[in-house]
């Protein structure tokens, strides 16, 4: 495979993914990106946790879906994280308010 087809079979996937994400934002409540990831979600609970003096966050999330385009399923029941990095949790709005 030569890196243009590799390069090109990316794109398709990416776009795909894209897409993918486009149909399924209004089943959700949350959106919640990680240093790693993006998730959609519809439960979200973030506990700041210590460690001697560092900080990390454990992020629950219920009913979630996963960006990543190697994933073969990217809707999950439950994802827990662990993270040293800073996280940001955004509210969707009303699916009414369309």
């Amino acid at each position: 495979m030569s890196a243009e087809d590799l390069e090109r079979y990316e794109t398709e996937i990416e776009l795909a993914l894209y897409q993918e994400y486009r149909a399924v934002l209004a089943m959700f409540r949350y959106v919640v990106e990680t240093e790693r990831r993006f998730y959609l979600a519809n439960e979200v609970q973030v506990e700041p946790r210590g460690e001697g003096e560092r900080t990390f966050f454990e992020i629950s999330l219920r009913d979630a879906w996963v960006w990543d385009m190697y994933r073969p399923a990217r809707f999950v029941s439950s994802v827990r994280v662990l993270t040293f990095k800073d996280v940001n949790v955004e509210e969707l709005p009303d699916k009414d308010s369309f």
